[in-house]
């Protein structure tokens, strides 16, 4: 472990991709510690206390899906899954188990860094540290005044509408899948009413979107949910 930045916590069995996320994450200045197994994970999140966990799937000593449950239990530590795994279900359960985002391997630095910033962002916000206010693009969104402006104009939203984009704004830049939506918005009851969400995000691009046929702030991620892009994101989209 290196001083001076936020500590990540990489779980990663592979020596090589340790080697190369090592040189890669110290050079931006962000302190390690490393770990094989679960165990090893286990035990440097209960003595470490890091920042972020960049966790593989595939462990030799138990899978990295049991392992994000078990950290959840006990911690709201930001978890960016890095996975070679990239079906839609993979991506779902990790999601479902309290993991913040999933990259799929290969994947390059810079797209790395980016989902680091903003799963940072998001867990500063939770801890209260920014104003409840979300600008992306041309959208406003206070979630104090509980006021919506796109372009300069305020837009008034359906009760249900609201919801899913204030859901959606206090997860900025997180992937939030359907039945997470679905939990959240209407009640564990409805969490297979994958189409609930479908219809009404087709709605809601209508009044958010400059053109909702090719979303740029309410971004779909096939097969798995939706996600508000992080400012910066949207500036480079």
């Amino acid at each position: 472990m290196t001083g001076g930045g936020q500590l990540v916590l990489l779980v990663e069995d592979e020596a090589a991709m340790r080697r190369f996320l090592r040189a890669s994450l110290q050079a931006q200045g962000f302190r390690l510690v490393e770990a094989a197994t679960v165990r090893e994970a286990l035990i440097a999140v209960a003595t470490h206390n890091p920042d972020l966990v960049l966790l593989d799937l595939g462990l030799p000593d138990g899978d990295g899906i049991a392992l994000t449950r078990t950290i959840r239990e006990g911690s709201r530590v930001p978890i960016l899954v890095v996975s070679a795994r990239g079906r839609e279900s993979d991506k779902v359960e990790a999601l479902d188990a309290g993991a913040d985002d999933y990259l799929t391997k290969p994947f390059g630095m810079n797209e790395l860094l980016a989902r680091m910033r903003v799963a940072f962002r998001h867990h500063g916000a939770e801890r209260g540290e920014r104003a409840p206010v979300v600008e992306v693009g041309e959208l406003h969104l206070d979630l104090e005044r509980r006021q919506v402006v796109v372009a300069g104009t305020e837009v008034h939203l359906t009760p249900i509408e609201y919801k899913i984009l204030a859901l959606l704004g206090r997860n900025v830049g997180k992937l939030l899948t359907h039945q997470q939506i679905l939990e959240e918005v209407w009640g564990p009851a409805y969490a297979t009413h994958t189409h609930y969400v479908r219809v009404h995000m087709a709605e809601l691009r209508k009044k958010i979107e400059r053109d909702p046929a090719r979303p740029r702030i309410l971004v779909t991620e096939p097969g798995v949910g939706y996600r508000l892009r992080d400012r910066d994101d949207a500036a480079r989209g």
